[in-house]
């Protein structure tokens, strides 16, 4: 799906990291909720309170996901999972354009 139609849109950026990672968020009628985001080229940790579907679309990355001991490398058009109250970590190697979408426990 390239487009989301009859959608709210938050006016506010969610701002990470000093500008590193930025997104704004997506509200939908069914109560779903997604961002839309950038994150630049470094290294990041993030947290969760629900479980997540993080869809690369464009640019690469390395994520080392909750209970790993090896990074894993994601591109544009790969996506992975996160569990509910979690850490993972990110190696940003290029821009990467992502949306993420939080799921129902």
């Amino acid at each position: 799906m390239s487009e989301f139609k009859n959608v709210t849109v938050v006016k506010e950026a969610n701002i990470y990291f000093g500008g590193g990672v930025t997104s704004r968020t997506v509200l939908f009628a069914d109560g779903g909720k997604k961002t839309l985001g950038i994150m630049l080229p470094g290294e990041y940790e993030f947290n969760t309170g629900k479980p997540e579907l993080m869809e690369i679309l464009s640019g690469e990355l390395e994520v080392l996901l909750p209970g790993a001991t090896e990074w894993r490398r994601v591109a544009g058009g790969e996506s992975f999972s996160v569990q509910a109250n979690s850490l993972f970590k990110m190696k940003v190697a290029a821009v990467t354009d992502y949306c993420c979408s939080f799921m129902e426990k």
